[in-house]
């Protein structure tokens, strides 16, 4: 099946976040929305024609997933990324924002330390703080035009209160794929002290050609042990109003502790339709993932060209995995609050600045590229004449 990513499809009186809140949240009807992190492309056939078909029946009371749910994720998980897990470690959530809000409460005690790795994706301080643990900032190095992790930092910083580091990996905003040896030199420093990995891999499906992504939780057995590993359906087939996520946790006591949590919530049931389309995604969704991320690949490339082609001030920091793209901005000479401001005002185009990711994001941008190229285009123009008209 050949899938036309280029085609635009309104979202518009959809009830979209993205699209139908944009006067409510820029104060502007006329802002293009590039922020928020969901595509702008059709979901896979065989969910939508699965959805339909659910539907159809249309009695939709208490639905339990099924061992062919849990085993559709578990040959996914195998085929996509050489990772035998078995059923049994597999949890569920409606979401990894959830899921990392239960797992800071069952896993850490008021006054902990929990660890993130900025400039990072903004909701996890959140998760932290509002949870009444203390958060510490590793913060990444900025070289050469890529990120690394700071492990001096990290161990200049780690006491007995320190319990547990949120990784994110591919990492959201600056697309790092972290590779097997920085994991494992990660992953040997938070063993020695007993630090528990959190490891959210929303991203992990979203991998650009020549790169590899490896779960953390796959490299060994103590590593398996000592981690917890967040997936979601959401960002690799644009299904996150369903509102499903699946934790792996191989450790049968922090399994049965986790396992404690949901039930004390009443999180133990799932959405009908996500269930559905998850495990419909799964089981059929490879060929529209392949043929989305070559898409997502050209409109990669597409924007690098049209950057340093009419926008020499901004530079591209070439994104490893995800749809998102983190720009540096620094020598258009604005402050945090300027530079956002001049996109929303004078371009006229909405992204996710770069400060509300913590440290070291004063002075960047994230853009969502994950929209046919055309949007694409017209967001790249009024960013290009608008800083025309700034610097003429």
């Amino acid at each position: 099946m050949k899938y036309d990513f280029g085609q635009v499809h309104t979202r518009l009186n959809t009830d979209s976040l993205k699209w139908d809140k944009t006067e409510r949240l820029f104060g502007d009807k006329d802002i293009l929305p590039m922020w928020i992190a969901d595509m702008d492309f059709r979901c896979p056939t065989p969910v939508i024609e699965q959805l339909v078909s659910r539907a159809e029946h249309g009695i939709f009371g208490y639905t339990a997933r099924s061992s062919d749910y849990f085993q559709s994720f578990v040959d996914w998980v195998e085929r996509r990324h050489q990772w035998q897990i078995k059923k049994e470690w597999i949890r569920c959530s409606p979401g990894i924002l959830t899921a990392l809000s239960m797992i800071v409460q069952t896993f850490t005690e008021p006054g902990d330390k929990v660890v993130i790795q900025p400039p990072v994706y903004h909701p996890f301080p959140d998760v932290v703080q509002k949870n009444n643990r203390e958060l510490v900032h590793n913060p990444l190095v900025f070289k050469n035009g890529r990120y690394e992790m700071d492990y001096d930092d990290l161990l200049r910083k780690i006491d007995p209160a320190v319990k547990m580091i949120i990784l994110c990996n591919p990492h959201n905003p600056v697309g790092r794929v972290w590779t097997r040896e920085e994991l494992e030199r990660l992953g040997k420093i938070c063993a020695e002290h007993n630090i528990l990995v959190v490891s959210d891999e929303a991203h992990f499906d979203l991998i650009h050609s020549g790169y590899r992504h490896t779960p953390f939780a796959s490299i060994s057995e103590e590593f398996a042990l000592g981690s917890i590993t967040c997936t979601a359906p959401s960002k690799t087939f644009n299904l996150a109003g369903l509102q499903m996520s699946n934790m792996i946790i191989a450790d049968q006591e922090k399994r049965r502790t986790f396992t404690k949590m949901l039930d004390q919530l009443h999180l133990n049931l799932s959405n009908t339709f996500g269930i559905v389309a998850t495990e419909s995604a799964y089981r059929h969704g490879d060929e529209w993932l392949d043929q989305c991320m070559s898409y997502l690949g050209d409109n990669l490339v597409f924007l690098t060209d049209f950057i340093q082609t009419h926008m020499k001030e901004i530079k591209v920091i070439q994104p490893e995995g995800t749809y998102l793209v983190w720009l540096d901005c620094r020598e258009l000479g604005m402050d945090a609050k300027s530079l956002e401001q001049f996109f929303r005002q004078e371009a006229k185009v909405a992204f996710d600045e770069g400060y509300k990711f913590g440290p070291g994001g004063e002075g960047f941008t994230r853009v969502n590229i994950a929209c046919p190229r055309s949007v694409l285009e017209e967001g790249l123009n009024r960013m290009a004449r608008a800083i025309q008209q700034r610097y003429k």
